[in-house]
């Protein structure tokens, strides 16, 4: 006898499947969420056991082990939010893959910290506070503990909710939060704070317009020429040069102070140096490689893979010797005044303390850090090969020309606006095409809506090049066609939404401005809560 199986029946099945599908999605998530907690969990109970151990019998010593758990905590947040802006853009662009990213990032930021930290770190960041106000160890303390906490809680929030933000900034409004609840408003450097507040703007506009001029000059120079390989042999060499000269100048300023102070004229000759040798080496090398890809943009685009690659890992080398202070200074200055009773405007950093500092942003990145990788590289606009090279050409560029003008500026900022101003050049482009078309198809209208139709949905998925080789179509067949002024303007905000995500825009700005706002409450807050607490 047949079994009475009817297409409902079918339906049920097929809905109870896809529901077991998405519990077992659900349980490996959790699963994998616990691990995670897990080995977060592990690394900061080793920090404790182990500065604990170290110290025991210290005056201070608890308080000294659970600063260390926090500066741990710190580094992990800066690791899963901060790095994502070194390596997002060449996973988005499908240079590497993300566990590439990962290691590599990792790797080099490890290294940076380590190899090319600073031995001494200002106790109070930035400026932005007058520690003279001051006068108890003991406040001083849990100032640092409420600011490196709060810091990093921040960081920790960013991270949930998918934004970028500034590490610098996170601990900056920490110690300004917990020194005007320590002693009040006019402890705090009010024109400092301006320049910070002003790099909010500078930051990110520096790095859109270096970015978006290095990606116009390469669709003027090379995408928009016919023989596409013919100019990339010619230009690429050059921009790998200028990249090569960019980097090797923004590591000999920032990324290798500790093993070799040098001005900036110095640091610019040898980068300069190292262009040229490099232009020798990889002009022949591209000559060949170009002989074997296609005359098309994915084959120009196969030719910055390996720049971009070398611009992630030295973007993370640099970040790692830099951004490293933000998670260990605070720490090393709980640390310089526990052992020596006082307060002191510079501290040494420990070798232990800068390890909490390395190994912490690595295990950050590994566990958390995909999620900002995502970000950054996927979920802001497209970016392929050349864009990527662009955004990480900025980053080095900026660095350079805002340390010269004494601007104080992001990274994050920089990279982020990097990606936003390629995909702002990116809607110019299109649009302004666009508005062409619109032109000259907005007096027609009637009879020939079907075919106005049809031709606008094929415009809707054009490349800029196809675009404008319909443009040229459609100039001769305007007679054929008809355009409305209200699906004019529907077309124009549709191509704006597409090249841009309007809601990762607001998302990230709005995270930027409330960055140290936010960090200074919650560190004033903590600040109330912790001092006056004896240090054991």
């Amino acid at each position: 006898m047949r079994p009475n199986f009817t297409y409902v029946d079918m339906g049920l099945y097929i809905m109870a499947l896809k529901n077991a599908e998405k519990i077992d999605q659900a349980i490996t998530q959790q699963r994998n969420e616990f691990v995670r907690l897990g080995l977060g969990f592990v690394f900061l109970a080793g920090i404790m056991l182990f500065v604990f151990l170290s110290f025991k019998g210290l005056q201070g010593g608890l308080v000294l082990s659970v600063a260390a758990v926090i500066g741990g905590y710190m580094a992990m947040n800066i690791g899963a939010n901060d790095v994502a802006n070194n390596v997002g853009p060449a996973v988005g662009s499908k240079a590497m893959t993300l566990m590439w990213a990962i290691i590599i990032a990792a790797v080099f930021e490890g290294a940076g910290a380590l190899l090319a930290g600073g031995e001494v770190v200002s106790t109070i960041k930035k400026g932005i506070i007058d520690p003279s106000n001051i006068t108890d160890p003991n406040t001083f303390i849990w100032l640092m503990v409420s600011a490196l906490l709060a810091g990093a809680v921040w960081l920790n929030f960013a991270t949930l909710i998918g934004a970028p933000v500034s590490t610098t900034h996170s601990i900056v409004g920490g110690v300004l939060g917990a020194g005007i609840a320590a002693g009040g408003f006019g402890i705090a450097n009010w024109d400092k704070m301006g320049t910070i507040a002003a790099s909010w703007v500078i930051s990110p506009v520096l790095g859109g317009v270096i970015a978006a001029s290095f990606q116009l000059f390469i669709k003027k120079k090379i995408i928009y020429r016919t023989d596409m390989l013919a100019a990339a042999r010619r230009f690429v060499p050059v921009l790998i040069a200028f990249m090569v000269w960019a980097f090797s100048t923004y590591l000999a300023l920032k990324g290798l102070k500790k093993i070799w102070k040098i001005d900036f004229q110095t640091a610019a000759l040898f980068g300069l140096g190292c262009a040229v040798v490099f232009y020798v080496i990889v002009t022949p090398i591209i000559g060949r490689a170009s002989k074997k890809l296609k005359n098309s943009r994915e084959g120009v685009n196969s030719l910055f893979t390996i720049p971009l690659i070398f611009a992630a890992a030295l973007l993370s080398f640099a970040h790692g010797a830099n951004d490293v202070a933000n998670a260990v200074g605070p720490l090393a200055a709980i640390s310089d005044s526990i052992t020596n009773a006082g307060i002191s405007t510079k501290a040494a950093i420990p070798l232990w303390v800068m390890m909490i500092g390395a190994l912490g942003i690595g295990l950050g990145l590994m566990l958390y850090g995909p999620k900002l990788i995502r970000t950054v590289g996927t979920e802001i606009t497209e970016l392929d090969k050349s864009r990527a090279f662009c955004v990480a050409m900025a980053a080095a560029i900026t660095v350079i020309v805002a340390s010269q003008f004494g601007l104080p500026v992001s990274s994050t900022h920089i990279a982020v606006g990097g990606i936003f101003g390629i995909g702002f050049l990116r809607e110019y482009l299109k649009t302004s095409y666009a508005s062409q078309l619109h032109k000259m198809l907005e007096q027609h209208e009637g009879e020939e809506k079907v075919r106005l139709q049809k031709f606008l949905e094929n415009f809707q998925g054009a490349s800029i090049e196809e675009m404008e080789k319909m443009l040229k179509v459609a100039k001769k067949q305007k007679a054929e066609l008809g355009f409305k002024k209200s699906e004019r303007k529907r077309l124009k905000k549709m191509y704006s939404e597409k090249l841009v995500k309007r809601s990762a825009f607001k998302k990230i700005i709005a995270a930027w401005i409330i960055t140290v706002p936010a960090s200074a409450s919650l560190a004033g807050g903590l600040f109330l809560m912790l001092n006056g607490l004896p240090l054991g």
